[in-house]
């Protein structure tokens, strides 16, 4: 097999990972999981860029970034200089908040930062809007329903292959489904045993919405993985708890974005094992042993916002410790 040149990866080096893919509301296919590039902080530079070829090394094809990530330039230089094709690549980047009364434009930096032609997919990172340092209120425009409107109409430009949101509730897509005349293709939400969204799962679905997880493992606080039960079951497949968590969200039907740097880890990531039906079950049920049915975000804030608004304006049932205050029956 042909290298090319020492340390260049090529189209015939780096095989995709043989993992299900998922058709969008609008027919497009979505590897069902991919790189998340949110490193904890705004930035990243050198360490995402090299997060990335080495992800697309072990069979990675789906990427999810952000402009508010800060690292879209250094992604898009991996996905360039990998020399795979274009077309063999998803990749997801976000609508920042200060960019919701400027879509087009929003759009066209984040082309620019990643020196792609086109995304295919493009999200509202949140439904907040935000002016001149100033978090708008929901009643006030750009509503996230303005927004969106505004979004719909870069499917005409062929830039964006497929639009959708992120961090939306029942109670937002309420507000904003009948407004639309692009459903949303996929919902990307905190997602994991101890916060599986099951209600807005079900929501979603019954809407054609497909859910992304992000920080499946917490974040900085995978409390789950040292659960028994979980436990149990990583061991009987010889997998990590990472495995177990991945294999679960996609095998229920959600995609799934993990990130890591390490190389060996990424691999892990990207392996699935099969689970019973017995085994789904226990892990969905995990959520509901005392204190488990939780946030595992560190970003809320103790008087219970985050980004201007209250959990109660966004939809969430968490307390301000970032437990959920319903009572566990998803």
């Amino acid at each position: 097999m042909y290298h090319g040149r020492r340390g260049q990866l090529t189209s015939m080096t780096a095989v995709a990972a043989k993992i299900p893919h998922f058709t969008l509301n609008n027919g497009v296919k979505v590897p069902s999981v991919g790189m998340g590039c949110w490193m904890g902080q705004p930035g990243g530079g050198e360490i995402v860029e090299e997060m990335c070829k080495n992800a697309l090394k072990v069979g990675y094809r789906h990427f999810d970034t952000a402009f508010g990530y800060g690292n879209e330039e250094h992604v898009g230089k991996a996905i360039r200089e990998s020399k795979i094709p274009r077309e063999e690549i998803f990749v997801t980047t976000k609508l920042t908040n200060k960019h919701h009364h400027c879509v087009k434009e929003g759009l066209e930096m984040s082309l620019r930062n990643l020196g792609l032609d086109y995304i295919d997919l493009y999200l509202m990172h949140w439904p907040q809007a935000e002016i001149d340092d100033r978090v708008l209120d929901p009643d006030e425009h750009p509503t996230f329903i303005d927004t969106w409107k505004d979004m719909e109409k870069l499917l005409e430009s062929g830039k964006v292959r497929a639009i959708g949101v992120s961090n939306f509730s029942i109670k937002l897509l309420d507000k904003l489904l009948p407004q639309c005349t692009v459903v949303p293709a996929t919902n990307q939400v905190q997602l994991h045993p101890c916060l599986p969204q099951s209600e807005l799962k079900i929501y979603c679905e019954d809407h054609g919405i497909i859910l992304t997880a992000y920080s499946p493992f917490g974040q900085y606080n995978p409390l789950f993985f040292t659960d028994s039960d979980f436990l149990h079951i990583a061991s009987r497949h010889e997998a990590t708890p990472a495995q177990i968590a991945i294999s679960w969200a996609v095998q229920r039907g959600t995609i799934v974005i993990p990130k890591s740097s390490n190389f060996e880890r990424m691999k892990q990531n990207i392996s699935l094992v099969t689970l019973t039906e017995e085994e789904m079950e226990t892990i969905n049920l995990l959520h509901k042993k005392p204190g488990m049915h939780r946030s595992l975000l560190t970003h809320y804030a103790a008087e219970g916002r985050i980004f201007g608004w209250t959990y109660e304006q966004l939809g969430w049932p968490l307390g301000h410790d970032g437990r959920v205050i319903e009572s566990a029956t998803d």
